[in-house]
């Protein structure tokens, strides 16, 4: 076997030669989501990510494969944020085909992935991985974040390579499901005993693009769930500004993702706090992405209140979505409250793994 490690070069278009080697990766990173979940609803369509993979205004992303002769056995990405002061790069999708596991492929690509993180000025390197959610052998060991209650199986595959190359386990996140069908008006009655708690805010609820009166200040919203949301000191502060939400406002519009956002209005015209969803096209569900209030408008119920206007306003636009899927911190205790009461329940873990920040 002689596995070759190269970058996975990003099409102009799709349907096309120069297009098989990023469709397969699509394809291969596809096949490891469902390997895990059981379920084609948390991976990409080819059509959305060579949207963002060709933009590179903000976020640069990097895909590669290994390939023995002309097939390709495994897949890892890397992205990192462009803006200057950003010392941490990414990767969300890594994985070898099942047969060819242990024999040294991972390790290869996780070295490609690494220097290219260097090569692009960022010292530090996170993982991330899906795991089932599983009851276990209860005498087994098992891994904690520095953060929180969950644990995860250490004999886990993704933990024991992360180990082995060095990795710390810096967080885990609970992802959750629920069913919205037919709960519209639940939904309203809860919304409406929620109104009285939080008097002074109005909630307002756009598709896809921001009002042009409240983009300032969703940009500085933004800002701050780069770094409000509990993330283990993972993730640094993101450069956000109107022109940033414009283009990835542009950018799900192109790959064919329609967008839901309720936010929270103070007196003053600023943003308190927001809520979104992402709906994937040839999905029925919809992503819970960000909920953040920020600080200084914390202790208004102002989570519920949005989360409910959102999953109302959802009902009505997208009534074919028969779920929700959210993703939070296991160590963001009032979150999970809140997705609790709503009835979401956990149906897996995602975790993240680091390794070369300056204080390792």
């Amino acid at each position: 076997m002689n596995v070759d490690i190269r970058p996975i070069p990003v099409p102009t278009s799709l349907g096309t030669p120069e297009a098989a080697d990023f469709e397969a990766y699509v394809a291969f990173a596809e096949a490891l989501a469902i390997e895990v979940h059981g379920t084609d609803e948390l991976s990409f369509g080819v059509d959305e990510l060579l949207v963002f993979y060709r933009d590179e205004r903000y976020v640069r992303r990097r895909a590669f494969g290994a390939w023995d002769d002309n097939r390709l056995v495994g897949v890892a990405n890397v992205s990192w944020e462009l803006d200057p002061d950003a010392t941490t790069a990414f990767s969300t999708v890594f994985g070898v085909t099942s047969e060819l596991r242990r024999r040294g492929i991972g390790s290869r690509l996780l070295a490609e992935l690494e220097r290219t993180a260097r090569d692009a000025g960022r010292p530090a390197l996170v993982l991330r991985a899906d795991h089932r959610i599983d009851d276990g052998d209860p005498g087994a060991e098992r891994l904690r974040a520095p953060q929180g209650d969950a644990s995860i199986p250490a004999d886990e595959p993704a933990a024991r390579f992360a180990l082995a190359h060095g990795y710390a386990l810096g967080q885990l996140d609970r992802m959750s499901a629920m069913a919205v069908t037919s709960r519209a008006d639940e939904f309203r009655e809860r919304l409406a005993h929620q109104e009285s708690a939080s008097p002074g805010y109005r909630l307002v609820t756009w598709h896809d693009r921001t009002p042009e009166e409240l983009v300032d200040a969703m940009a500085h919203a933004r800002e701050r769930m780069s770094v409000d949301a509990p993330s283990a000191g993972i993730y640094e502060q993101e450069a956000w500004d109107a022109d940033r939400i414009r283009s990835e406002e542009q950018d799900a519009l192109d790959a064919g993702r329609g967008t839901i956002i309720t936010a929270a209005i103070a007196d003053d015209d600023a943003v308190a706090g927001y809520t979104q969803f992402a709906l994937a096209p040839r999905k029925r569900v919809a992503y819970q992405d960000d909920t953040l209030v920020l600080a200084d408008h914390r202790g208004h119920g102002l989570g519920m209140r949005m989360k409910l206007a959102n999953l109302i306003e959802l009902g009505l636009a997208a009534p074919d979505r028969e779920r929700v899927i959210t993703w939070n911190a296991d160590e963001n205790a009032h979150m999970l409250a809140i997705n609790v009461t709503l009835g979401f329940e956990a149906v897996a873990m995602d975790s993240s793994w680091q390794k070369g920040r300056p204080e390792e």
